[in-house]
């Protein structure tokens, strides 16, 4: 029988603030962290709005705040709090996997556009691993003095979850006692505002940004950029088991596919997102009727959120339990929200609240939608996360029994 796979750490930096517990309080409380953009001008532009870290202390030396992306400070940041119970394993058998889509690209554009305009033509020497996606997972090996494997992930909005389930794998493969699995973005920058406002994908309520995104509404006109980083810590039952940890949920099921349809639009049917789903819940030995919630990828986009409506309904029929997408109030975190939101997940299962889908007034979908907060006592929950070029990722936890 193959072992369990359980989490023993949790760490968050989001919109919502520094730490799982202002992840979660916010999400429970319809805290909405959407509004204006103040790292850069962006007054010219046509969307302006977006879900910002706060300028909060990371905890982080001055010389790495000056060396590094924000994407890393990010993901040193959450680890830092899912490991605060100190080193899960010796340093050989520790792994990290990172998920990141677009890396350093927020500094690739910054020093690009710094460059553009300068007399003198100078890069500083720093820049190259600044921007590099494999150096979050370095900076964390080197803080915390980890020398096992260290993999980084680029399967766009997916990367957090595919981290999480690439973890287990090596962790199943034998090739580490405990893997770090992180997720982490920072892409708010002109350039990429430029590209994803003109394609039609980002909401532009700019006079109303706490209403701008929609999951799974009437009224929804496109999913608004968020940031953050957040990290897991999971283990093989029996190592955890034998040091002592407090286990927080099992990680029972995990999946991962890819739609090979169009490289933004998701097939509408949802045919491979529901194929993933009912492959997570076959790894965890669960039929769709005994899953306790559901937190979707729902991004408040038209044809992404319809696809994964489908998926849903064709999966689970009437047996569908609650569903909540809580990008409403975090923004979309990119290759961090796969694994914020699978803290989601654990922690409703561990306190019995679900989260609410903000801003959901007039559902477009005939879903067990949450307009806000519910309490109940689950066991289960799955969380998707979905990317461009039709990646499909899809993560079961368990309350954890013993």
């Amino acid at each position: 029988m193959a072992e369990r796979i359980v989490v023993t750490g949790m760490g968050a930096v989001t919109p919502l603030g520094l730490g799982v517990d202002a992840l979660f309080h916010g999400l429970c409380s319809g805290t909405c962290a959407v509004g204006e953009i103040t790292r850069f001008d962006a007054s010219a532009l046509a969307v302006r709005i977006a879900a910002q870290v706060p300028d909060v202390d990371l905890g982080l030396p001055g010389k790495l705040l000056r060396d590094s992306d924000a994407f890393t400070q990010y993901a040193l940041c959450a680890a830092a709090e899912a490991l605060q119970g100190g080193a899960p394993a010796p340093a050989d058998r520790v792994g990290i996997v990172m998920g990141t889509a677009m890396a350093g690209v927020a500094t690739t554009a910054a020093t690009q556009e710094s460059l553009s305009h300068a007399v003198h033509k100078n890069v500083g020497p720093r820049f190259v691993p600044r921007i590099l996606g494999n150096i979050a997972a370095a900076q964390i090996a080197i803080a915390h003095g980890f020398h096992g494997p260290s993999l980084t992930l680029s399967t766009a909005c997916a990367s957090g979850g595919d981290a999480v389930a690439t973890a287990a794998m090596l962790l199943l493969a034998g090739e580490a006692d405990a893997v770090l699995a992180v997720g982490a973005e920072s892409i708010l920058c002109p350039l990429v505002l430029y590209s994803l406002a003109n394609a039609r994908a980002l909401s532009r309520r700019n006079d109303d940004p706490a209403h701008a995104c929609r999951p799974f509404d009437e009224s929804a006109s496109g999913f608004v950029i968020g940031e953050g980083g957040a990290a897991l810590v999971l283990e093989t039952e029996s190592h955890a088991r034998a040091r002592g940890a407090e286990i927080l949920a099992e990680l029972a099921g995990w999946a991962n596919n890819t739609d090979g349809y169009h490289i933004t639009a998701p097939i509408p049917a949802g045919t491979k997102s529901a194929a993933c789903m009912s492959r997570a819940l076959a790894r965890a030995e669960l039929e769709p009727a005994q899953l306790g919630y559901i937190n979707a990828h729902g991004t408040g986009t038209v044809e992404g959120d319809a696809a994964e409506a489908a998926a849903l309904k064709s999966l689970f029929g009437e047996s569908c339990p609650p569903v909540s997408s809580t990008k409403g109030l975090t923004g979309h975190m990119m290759g961090a929200g796969g694994i914020a939101e699978a803290i989601a997940c654990i922690q409703a299962i561990r306190t019995g609240l679900l989260p609410g889908n903000y801003n959901l007034e007039r559902p477009a979908f005939p879903l067990p939608l949450l307009p806000e907060t519910r309490e109940a006592a689950i066991d289960t929950a799955m969380t998707n996360a979905f990317g461009f070029g039709g990646q499909n990722s899809s993560l079961v936890f368990r309350r954890y029994g013993g």
